[in-house]
């Protein structure tokens, strides 16, 4: 039976001229390669090389067998360096930034996805500078970016909500935002203990405007937590609230960790992207975080 070696082999003689060069092409001895062009010979029963001074030249058999089986081997070794590529992609080591706040609910899905990730932890410019200086391969960002050299696509949204501990009444909060009395509701939020992951507050800031059309709300945050995730875990055991992305308080609020306080369409979302540099072996890799995070973030 035919050794597909055997092919490859008088492949690159016929396209080489020399067995020395295909050799070296091929990453084998040259003897090697006579020795697969002689049983090729014997297979097909005909010659297929002549001996020259410098190398060798193809013999009227050899370019008939050449147009015979190009195409097919051409095919063949496509196919063959695609699994490469995909077996490459599945295993290098990956460096991928993401915010801190987002590492629970993203980043941690990305994991089941890759053998071997690099994270680190910044905010959208810090990263989108290391990702434009090739210092990182991807990042997850909350910000858009409109430059020559990288590559940006939306995987989904997430939005603020107020959640708190399962310790807290909630009745009446929830009675003044059904008769939609924002008033009873702005000092019922005020009166409470209140979590942070930031002490400029931005995420209460942008909910105050949003819902009560006040850029600086009154409260005052009791306790600042630098992680999102990390001030979720701490409310879920003790008593006050937090405005938080809804991706992050999802599987507390369904393992009834914490409750949920308010969520409505009044209420700001925020696009998030995969970023990248142009690079064309990473392709593969930059579509499968994107089809992981749109499923996370459905």
């Amino acid at each position: 039976m035919v050794n597909l070696e055997w092919y490859r082999t008088f492949k690159s003689v016929y396209k080489n001229g020399n067995f020395s060069l295909a050799a070296k092409e091929l990453f084998i001895s040259q003897p090697a390669v006579s020795q697969q062009i002689s049983m090729l010979e014997a297979h097909v029963g005909y010659k297929l090389f002549n001996r020259k001074s410098k190398g060798v030249e193809p013999t009227e058999y050899a370019k008939l067998l050449n147009n015979l089986i190009i195409e097919a081997l051409d095919r063949l070794e496509n196919v063959e360096n695609g699994f490469r590529a995909k077996a490459f992609n599945a295993n290098r080591l990956i460096s991928i930034g993401i915010s801190k706040h987002l590492m629970s609910s993203l980043g941690s899905a990305l994991i089941s996805k890759f053998d071997f990730i690099d994270f680190s932890f910044h905010e959208n410019d810090a990263l989108f500078e290391l990702v434009d200086s090739k210092k990182l391969d991807f990042a997850v960002v909350t910000k858009q970016y409109d430059t020559f050299d990288t590559i940006q696509k939306k995987v989904g949204e997430i939005k603020q909500v107020i959640v708190g501990s399962n310790t807290i009444d909630a009745s009446e909060l929830k009675s003044s935002i059904k008769i939609k009395d924002f008033s009873a509701t702005e000092q019922w939020l005020n009166d409470q203990k209140w979590f942070s992951h930031n002490a400029q507050i931005p995420h209460i800031k942008l909910f105050w405007l949003h819902v009560f059309n006040k850029k600086r709300p009154s409260m005052v945050p009791n306790y600042i937590i630098p992680s999102e995730y990390e001030m979720l875990e701490i409310i879920s055991i003790n008593t006050g609230i937090g405005v938080v992305w809804d991706i992050n308080a999802k599987n507390l609020i369904k393992e009834n960790k914490i409750q949920l306080l308010w969520s409505s369409k009044q209420m700001p979302t925020t696009e998030v992207f995969v970023l990248s540099g142009k690079n064309d072996n990473l392709s593969m890799i930059f579509e499968n975080i994107q089809q992981e995070l749109k499923r996370v973030l459905r």
